[in-house]
């Protein structure tokens, strides 16, 4: 095999359509864009928009409740990245792994408000975690391994009914 002979998988790239050239393309004239008015110019389109007659959206009302502005924002860190690091000694096996270790490893970029440990990978060192979550998968792993995790996460209160 020479390397001028190494290509793609056939279909793994698709020529691009171009619009506008003649009636033989099936895509001339208007260019698939249908006839006059607003959705034929460019730069233009309202979505959402009933011809003047008030919206779905807007005629529905609001329900429920969006925790998106006080859900916390984690990190994920899976175990192979963890045990890279600590294979290149970025890491110390020894001391307890927390977010601002992560972060001074490299592993991490910032902490957020927390890290979630995930089970992808193996971990051989013996390990303790202080994380803001793990997975089972991931607790099991590095429990085999002889390490630890210990779970920062206040515990979900359940209501009594």
């Amino acid at each position: 095999m020479k390397l001028s002979e190494i290509a793609d998988r056939h279909g793994a790239r698709k020529d691009r359509v171009r619009i506008g050239r003649g009636i033989g393309s099936g895509v001339g004239k208007t260019g698939g864009r249908g006839g006059k008015g607003q959705t034929a110019r460019s730069g233009v389109r309202i979505k959402g928009f009933e011809g003047g007659q008030m919206p779905l959206h807007r005629r529905l009302p609001k329900r429920g409740f969006k925790n998106t502005m006080f859900q916390a924002k984690l990190c994920e860190v899976n175990l192979d990245k963890v045990q890279a690091a600590i294979d290149a000694g970025k890491l110390d096996a020894n001391a307890a792994v927390t977010a601002d270790a992560l972060v001074k490893a490299g592993v991490l970029r910032r902490a957020k408000d927390g890290v979630r440990l995930l089970g992808s990978g193996e971990i051989k060192a013996k390990v303790a975690f202080e994380v803001y979550g793990a997975s089972k998968s991931a607790v099991a792993a590095v429990e085999k391994a002889g390490g630890s995790v210990k779970i920062l996460a206040p515990k979900p209160e359940v209501a009594a009914a």
